[in-house]
């Protein structure tokens, strides 16, 4: 059997063992297997074919595994309900203040509360929605409201 054949089946078998325990290990082993075939398919030796192997597994384990790890941890920022509201921009329908008021975010209308119990937000300012407190929003300006 040709040594690259070998190194094929030696690929196909890191390859079927990555699938089977998700290390992130094996799946470079399996890449350095294929650089290794392609090599063997040269017809280069046997102490160079395992030179390959060893130093395309040590540059797949160390360059490559991270960066598919970090990609595999990231999880995909996806907002809804009531979170997907919170930095948004709402348009003050009556007047807000620590206590009571409305907002229209998006085309709903909620009650909103302003986020600093000191400011009264009157209707027509531009406020971001800073949290969602049940079914009340609590706004802060966009613009100093004593301007407005």
């Amino acid at each position: 059997m040709d040594a690259w054949v070998v190194w094929l089946v030696v690929a196909l078998v890191f390859g079927i063992a990555e699938l089977l325990r998700l290390t992130l290990y094996l799946a470079p082993m399996s890449g350095a297997a294929l650089v290794t075939a392609l090599v063997a398919a040269t017809g280069l030796g046997v102490s160079f074919q395992f030179a390959t192997f060893a130093l395309a597994a040590l540059l797949l384990v160390v360059f490559v595994r991270p960066l598919a790890q970090h990609a595999l941890r990231r999880v995909p920022e996806m907002r809804s309900g009531t979170a997907a509201l919170v930095g948004r921009e709402a348009l003050v329908l009556r007047e807000v203040t620590r206590h009571a008021g409305r907002v229209r975010i998006g085309g709903e209308e909620w009650s909103a509360r302003a986020y600093d119990s000191t400011l009264v937000i009157p209707p027509g300012a531009t406020v971001d929605v800073i949290a969602i407190e049940g079914a009340t929003a609590l706004v802060y300006p966009r613009e100093d409201p004593w301007s407005v």
